[in-house]
């Protein structure tokens, strides 16, 4: 059986743990021109962070989180989850009021932070390594595919090597590395993914299924016909031989994402996260 976020925590926390998904004001270098324009070509307007909250005030943002959430875990503590495009995108002054603002409440045990691995300058690393002495560091990098013809197809806007460059480095300095990849890109092998991620040192995985959104360059492509969604089925033998590839010291944070339902154009049956998640588990009871 493969090791669970909430198995790892408990473990970790000694409770259960609960992500404060926030908004830090960032944008994405492959949406500023930076790197590229219009981003990946499966990301939503809001840059991955749909379910994150909104304004200037981290504390208020925190404190509204946990509301949110607060009926579904009764006495644990909380990982205040920097979630919306990408997290280091900014100066490092900046980046660094942020951020220790995040970790200042006693009910915050740990940070999270999500970027890109070309967005992972020195001073930010030392920055990460420094907020870990206090309270533990986690760096989310979305990897999505270890192929770089499918990482050029969707946009990613930078080579694999640069992947396990970032890994090498943050992993040197002590830090924790989950890894996202998508299940369900055309033309693309997510168990060899799920390979190198492992060779390259992840300690954790976050699976998700494609999920194609409205005003997106990939809803495009689906209205074309160019591309087509998996059924549940299919999705969940592929998951299933992914996580075999896991060591079972590596984490699985995530067994698949769900897109805003106001937003999603396919597969329609990703819409009952509930439903979904029962038949996953049910069925990766043997992975």
């Amino acid at each position: 059986m493969y090791k669970t976020a909430n198995d790892y925590y408990k473990e970790k926390f000694g409770c259960k743990v609960y992500k404060l998904s926030l908004d830090g004001g960032f944008t994405c270098p492959n949406r500023d021109g930076t790197v590229g324009m219009g981003g990946c070509i499966f990301c939503s307007e809001k840059g991955s962070g749909e379910f994150a909250e909104r304004g200037t005030d981290i504390k208020e943002q925190l404190e509204k989180a946990k509301l949110r959430v607060e009926n579904k875990i009764k006495s644990g503590k909380y990982i205040a989850y920097f979630q919306a495009f990408t997290s280091t995108y900014a100066p490092c002054e900046y980046l660094k009021k942020l951020f220790y603002e995040a970790i200042k409440p006693d009910y915050i045990v740990g940070l999270n932070v999500a970027t890109r691995p070309d967005c992972l300058p020195d001073d930010v690393i030392e920055l990460l390594k420094e907020i870990n002495k206090i309270k533990p560091v986690t760096v989310e990098l979305g990897l999505q595919t270890s192929n770089n013809s499918v990482g050029e197809y969707i946009n990613r806007g930078y080579k694999t090597e640069c992947y396990k460059d970032a890994v090498s480095r943050l992993i040197e300095a002590s830090l924790e590395v989950i890894t996202h990849i998508i299940i369900g890109l055309p033309n693309d092998n997510p168990e060899e993914t799920t390979d190198y991620a492992v060779k390259c040192g992840t300690n954790g995985v976050k699976f998700h299924l494609l999920h194609i959104l409205k005003n997106t360059r990939l809803a495009k492509e689906y209205e074309k016909g160019k591309i087509t969604s998996l059924t549940l089925e299919e999705y969940a033998k592929i998951l299933k031989k992914c996580i075999s590839k896991l060591p079972k010291d590596v984490v699985v944070h995530r067994i698949t994402g769900d897109g805003a339902k106001r937003d999603l154009v396919a597969p329609l049956w990703s819409a009952d996260k509930k439903k979904t998640l029962n038949f996953l588990k049910e069925y990766l009871k043997n992975a």
